[in-house]
């Protein structure tokens, strides 16, 4: 008995645990943020298409991804398989993250993958998602209630087998004289529309499709039920899109606010490493980007660290210490604080930094550097220090392995300056395969890619094989990262300053030209 019993807690113990997570709509910044804690957690994930990219970009690079893809008529996976797929992985003492557009218990069949973990007694968590129902509707200027049209809302799926009918009381819908959001219903856009004006609808009711909402691609169209099928015949639409049919349909032109965004219909690669991306999308998405975060390379520190240790001994025998990156900074300080070396042996030390990103980097841990160029670059920085120091200084520069050499050959016209060099971390390329991104820049889906680095260009390409180049347009933030992509011959262009904000507007004024370029055709 007590045998039986301590081999059920040892299955208890190595048992896993699935998390059903509702992916929202596309725009990762409705991602909730318990989704994205757990999906961070994750071991195993089980994703569908409706995800968007930029909520697939999160998944930890750890975890092994497993595409069911279902969609409209093409299901990668039959349903009876996925359900399997997350029981026998949780079996496996796996943390099993199941990601699904919008909310999983809204016509997301959350509810029938839930009934085989229950019969195996498998934990489980709902973790609920932004619905596109309301989402959409709200990016496109659509309230899906409002006291002067409207006191409910209803959801229908639009859904139906070919050649079915439809097993929904369309009368009923129409007496209640609310809002109606139909979801998966584009194929059937002419029968649903067809069927509420016999269940007696007013032809002149404002109804509207709205595509690829929360997204770069959103798109609406505004008709009446009686017309909105010869409308999407002329303007076309393309899936995912959901049908929005009543009187508040017609406070969208008044309302919209999406599309006025400076960045409104632009999709943007970022290429930062792993560790800085986030802060430069949030800059990129507050203006109406859609923002793909596929970070082309990671830092580590590097393997030896003893050189650098050695350095902590000694740090009052240096006038100056010139950091290059933000991660110079924070893998000198985090090695400083393992070393037990105390701050204060830098109190006699000056600082330099190559850019704001790095001189942000040493305020945040009380330094305020005593130089930073007027060019954010190596060789600015070289000539600047060369002006600032006699010729008989000891300086040390602590940074990438692979860091470039054209501070170095500056300070070099320095006679007698002592320059110890010390590489300090690594830099690895960065590859996956979630996201296609060569079919995406192919099929003319990605505005631009954003570069802050050289080696963010290098890491780009080595993600992306293959690719034709020249159909890349480069943000850069540089000339030597502009320099980098103009061996692959991208469309380049520089920022006037190099930094972040600088960055951001030369994104601006790419989406402006290519606007007027586009008006002038």
């Amino acid at each position: 008995m007590g045998t039986e019993k301590a081999q059920e807690g040892e299955e208890s113990m190595s048992m896993g645990k699935v998390w059903l997570i509702g992916a929202g709509p596309g725009d990762v910044g409705l991602f909730t943020l318990k989704g994205l804690e757990t999906l961070k957690a994750a071991e195993v994930v089980v994703y569908d298409s409706l995800v968007g990219t930029g909520v697939l970009s999160q998944i930890p690079e750890s975890a092994r991804c497993i595409d069911v893809g279902k969609r409209a008529s093409r299901h990668t996976m039959p349903q009876e398989s996925i359900n399997e797929i997350l029981a026998e992985e949780a079996k496996k003492g796996y943390r099993v993250v199941r990601l699904k557009g919008g909310d999983p218990f809204l016509f997301g069949r959350g509810g029938e993958e839930l009934e085989l973990l229950v019969k195996e007694g498998i934990p489980y968590e709902i973790i609920p998602g932004v619905t596109s129902s309301i989402a959409v509707p709200a990016y496109n200027g659509i309230p899906v209630t409002h006291r002067d049209f409207t006191s409910s809302l209803h959801i229908i799926t639009g859904h139906k087998k070919e050649g079915a009918e439809y097993d929904i009381d369309f009368e009923a819908l129409v007496r209640t004289k609310g809002t109606l959001v139909f979801l998966m219903g584009v194929s059937a856009l002419k029968d649903i529309c067809a069927s509420l004006l016999k269940a007696g609808m007013d032809a002149d009711m404002p109804a509207a499709i709205l595509q690829k909402g929360t997204t770069a691609g959103q798109k609406r169209i505004i008709a009446t039920v009686s017309t909105l099928g010869e409308e999407v015949k002329r303007q076309g639409i393309e899936t995912p899109a959901i049908i929005v049919v009543g009187r508040v349909c017609g406070l969208a032109r008044e309302f919209a606010w999406y599309e006025k965004l400076p960045l409104f219909g632009c999709k943007v690669v970022v290429t930062r490493p792993r560790e800085l991306v986030s802060a430069m999308a949030g800059k990129l998405r507050l203006l109406g980007s859609e923002v793909l975060e596929l970070p082309a390379i990671r830092t580590a520190p590097v393997s030896d660290l003893s050189p650098l240790h050695k350095v902590f001994s000694r740090l009052n025998s240096y006038h100056w210490i010139a950091f290059t990156s933000p991660t110079g900074v924070r893998v000198f300080f985090e090695e400083m604080h393992r070393a037990r070396t105390d701050v204060r042996q830098l109190s006699g030390v000056k600082m330099a930094a190559i850019g704001s990103g790095t001189q942000k980097a040493l305020e945040e841990r009380g330094f305020f550097p005593d130089l930073v160029p007027e060019i954010f670059d190596g060789e600015a920085l070289g000539k600047a220090l060369c002006r600032e120091l006699k010729g008989d200084e000891h300086i040390l520069i602590p940074r990438a392995r692979i860091g470039n050499q054209e501070m170095i050959h500056a300070l070099r016209e320095k006679p007698n300056l002592v320059v110890e060099d010390i590489a300090t971390y690594d830099t690895f390329y960065e590859t996956q395969e979630i996201i296609d991104q060569k079919k995406a820049f192919e099929a003319g889906e990605i505005f631009c890619a954003v570069f802050t680095s050289a080696s963010t260009v290098r890491g780009f390409v080595e993600a992306v094989p293959g690719l034709d180049y020249t159909r890349v347009r480069a943000a850069c933030i540089g000339k030597q990262t502009k320099a980098a992509a103009d061996e692959y011959g991208m469309e380049t262009y520089m920022a006037r300053k190099a930094s972040m904000d600088s960055l951001v507007e030369l994104v601006i004024e790419l989406k402006e030209r290519a606007a007027e370029k586009q008006e002038e055709q």
